[in-house]
């Protein structure tokens, strides 16, 4: 079960630049993945709501992940 939320959640955190012309690398999903789950686990799988989830709290966000985000627009 772990590893079926772990897979859905590096899919939906890999989705966090909407706008960006490619994925986040291996290494910036690896960022966000704390955050993403703390802060936005209602959204996995719903990678419209977790890249507006992510750019919402921003703020709260640790700097590796915060980098990741506005880097790719948010």
């Amino acid at each position: 079960m772990k590893t079926s939320i772990l897979a859905a959640l590096l899919l939906t955190v890999a989705a966090v630049p909407a706008s960006a012309q490619s994925g986040p690398s291996p290494q910036e999903q690896m960022a966000c993945r704390g955050d993403a789950s703390k802060f936005c686990a209602e959204h996995i799988g719903k990678p419209p709501q977790m890249n507006a989830c992510l750019r919402e709290n921003k703020t709260k966000l640790s700097d590796a992940c915060r980098k990741v985000v506005e880097s790719h627009g948010g």
